[in-house]
């Protein structure tokens, strides 16, 4: 089931999109995109309903069909675990104290730069953010336990998943950290300045406002061990989970995304990184040596192009992950890569055929650290 807050976002882009073609009426039709077409990653097409092994590398082509894994379905029988729900002030945050876009604005493009947003509707504003920790009926206490951050929380998805597939011993007892963004999206919104900033900073917000949090407010303990670390997300959620990751390497090495938006979407406007998240495909991972970290993606032929103003041709969510793809397979990087047929943005039934195989991917060589 997806989160109402990840229903919400998702009506937002719509919303937002649908405002945007006013002004564009060219982007009134999303292409259905090939897996095949000439540039894109060699891929195996998969029996229609079928995953690919949590055991295998590489990219896939899933659908059109999309029924839901059974492990994405409550199980009577199966152990569940507490979910813990709390709220946090932006006037408690010293790292992230709020801001806003005013409603039905967005930004124009800097005549001189396709490349660079100019947005003058963003403000100060307080929000309040939702919290929400999955602790497994397994978890020993006392124990320094794996866990995984997720973005745009509450996920309950994600934590009927993990009670399923803790119960049949194919992913570690985890505890799930479901975060909730500061409201908002996109350039100038408290949301965009968390996900699309290409910095550690949301990292360094969670490592030093959240966790605390949740281990006073849940009686856990959560390991430092960056192979016990994962972050997950969908759309901006997604290059946020990668994002923290790839600038904070000693607290994470395993990320989940789907939709991911890596594109050019960072706000301010920032000359080191000045292709937002896109520069991760063209300039950035193919001239970094590779880091310790274990990817798992995916993209819908149906996912978003072009919903925005700046058309500088760097807003191709498929083209996006088509080329992360081809990038983390010249760097050698464990990755998995599924292109689903007949879905859409951060999909609702391939998340629940895919989200166990993933999560199962994900944790498939962690061992404790001694």
């Amino acid at each position: 089931m997806k989160s109402t807050n990840l229903i919400n976002r998702t009506l937002l882009l719509g919303v937002l999109f649908q405002m945007l073609l006013c002004i564009n009426p060219v982007m009134a039709q999303i292409p259905i995109r090939d897996p095949h077409t000439p540039g894109y990653v060699s891929a195996t097409e998969l029996a229609d309903g079928t995953n690919p092994s949590p055991s295998t590398n590489g990219n896939f082509i899933i659908g059109p069909k999309h029924d839901p894994a059974p492990e994405s379905i409550i199980q009577p029988n199966v152990p569940q675990g507490t979910i813990y729900r709390f709220t946090v002030d932006s006037k408690d945050s010293k790292i992230y104290p709020g801001i806003a876009r005013e409603p039905k604005t967005f930004g124009t493009p800097d005549p001189t730069e396709p490349a660079k947003l100019i947005v003058t509707t963003s403000h100060p504003a307080s929000y309040t953010r939702q919290i929400a920790v999955y602790v497994p009926k397994q978890y020993v206490t006392g124990n320094a336990a794996p866990f995984i951050i997720g973005a745009d929380g509450p996920d309950n998805l994600l934590f009927t998943v993990l009670d399923n597939l803790i119960a049949e011993g194919k992913v570690p007892a985890m505890i799930a950290i479901s975060i909730g963004n500061g409201s908002g999206d996109a350039q100038g919104s408290e949301r965009g300045l968390e996900y699309d900033t290409m910095n550690g900073v949301y990292a360094e917000f969670v490592e030093k406002e959240i966790l605390p949090l949740v281990e006073s407010k849940c009686q856990v303990k959560l390991t430092k061990d960056p192979n016990g670390r994962a972050t997950m997300g969908g759309s901006s959620g997604g290059s946020c989970a990668l994002i923290m990751a790839w600038y904070h390497p000693g607290w994470y090495h395993r990320v989940l995304t789907y939709s991911g938006t890596y594109i050019n979407q960072q706000w301010p406007y920032n000359k080191k990184t000045p292709h937002g998240a896109w520069g991760f495909h063209d300039s950035i991972i193919p001239n970094t040596r590779p880091k310790p970290l274990r990817i798992w993606m995916e993209v819908g032929d149906q996912d978003l192009y072009n919903p925005n103003i700046m058309r500088d041709d760097m807003h191709d969510w498929v083209l996006a992950n088509e080329n992360m793809a081809k990038v983390l397979a010249d760097k050698n990087y464990q990755y998995q890569f599924i292109f689903a047929r007949n879905a859409g943005h951060v999909d609702g039934k391939v998340r629940k055929q895919t989200l166990p195989e993933a999560l199962e991917w994900l944790w498939k060589d962690y061992q404790p650290a001694k």
